[in-house]
């Protein structure tokens, strides 16, 4: 697709999209092909996020029509591919049926088909979200040296806040990344502003395990910075993301402190009659701004992160994150 992109072109790819999709799926006539055309239509590096990541290129006014268009075409693709799926599922069971005698005696050989884990499924939810506001997708590595982790992100050795983030060290001045923010840092260096991305990522805390906390977990973090951007435009863009997810749950900010940030807020949802926070978010410090050679004068932007398994647990009434590693089908069926 070419550096210049239009709302007409846009719209016209995900026509054509929808066109070819509808027509391959139907004429499908294995679940081994149907997977690929899943891939190749709705996967993270499938057709569908091609059109989506050229979003960036369109006006604000724009970007929402695509991200609706889009959000409809993927729905009705994967009630098109569900359908298929059971429709080629009982052509084969009932060639079976009509091929072979069976033996309820004989113990079952088949394997029952799994579905996605509930965290896979809500990343996926969060950042298809994103998508539709014209975020881009970052990513980055897990295992981090302290600049990028640490002193880029405005929180220089001895300061109080690495008190926050219990830390996992390694060799060499190596350690497992505490958060997804360092992806903002390598994104900024080798692509100049305005940026909007959405980076999600598996981080690590020296947290004592219990109902809600683990050593391992997932987070997905939010950047934007372009010219003129103030707090209303963070909270706007928090609201409608919080409002999509948990529908009409009661929202409240509150007054923090995170060091790479300013001001900085907290963001509570209102779950089982108690107020629950599920994001941090805040204003870009200009001094993070300078650290990349960003004229903060000019620049300005917000970023945001949220833990992916308290979003779950909220979404599915789950109320131990253990339950969430133990691979207890009793408990993964419900999904």
């Amino acid at each position: 697709m070419s550096d210049n992109v239009s709302l007409n072109q846009l719209l016209g790819e995900l026509d054509l999209l929808e066109a070819e999709a509808a027509k391959q799926i139907s004429a499908t006539n294995d679940i081994d092909s149907l997977e690929q055309l899943r891939v190749g239509f709705l996967g993270k590096k499938g057709r569908l996020s091609g059109v989506l990541g050229s979003m960036g290129k369109l006006s604000s006014q724009e970007r929402p029509l695509v991200g609706q268009r889009a959000n409809v075409l993927k729905t009705e693709l994967q009630g098109l591919l569900s359908g298929q799926l059971e429709h080629l599922k009982s052509a084969a069971l009932a060639g079976l049926l009509a091929r072979e005698t069976i033996d309820v005696t004989a113990p079952a050989s088949g394997v029952p088909v799994g579905h996605r884990h509930p965290l896979i499924t809500t990343t996926e939810d969060i950042v298809d979200l994103f998508f539709g506001l014209g975020y881009q997708l970052a990513e980055g590595p897990e295992v981090e040296n302290d600049h990028y982790n640490f002193t880029a992100l405005n929180i220089p050795e001895d300061h109080p806040a690495r008190d926050m983030q219990d830390t996992f060290y390694l060799d060499g001045n190596l350690l497992l990344r505490t958060h997804t923010s360092p992806v903002q840092i390598r994104y900024l260096e080798e692509n100049k502003p305005p940026v909007r991305i959405v980076a999600p990522g598996r981080v690590y805390r020296r947290d004592a395990v219990d109902a809600t906390h683990s050593p391992v977990f997932h987070q997905v973090e939010v950047l934007a910075i372009d010219k003129g951007l103030n707090f209303s435009h963070l909270r706007g863009t928090v609201m409608a993301f919080l409002k999509a997810f948990f529908g009409d749950l009661p929202i409240r900010f509150r007054a923090s402190y995170f060091p790479f940030t300013e001001p900085s807020v907290e963001v509570d949802v209102q779950w089982r009659g108690k107020w629950l926070e599920v994001m941090g978010c805040g204003m870009v410090d200009p001094a993070v701004l300078e650290g990349l050679g960003l004229d903060p004068e000019c620049w300005s932007g917000f970023a945001a992160g949220l833990g992916i398994e308290r979003f779950c647990m909220v979404r599915h009434g789950i109320d131990d994150i253990r339950r969430l590693y133990t691979s207890d089908l009793r408990f993964l069926e419900q999904f």
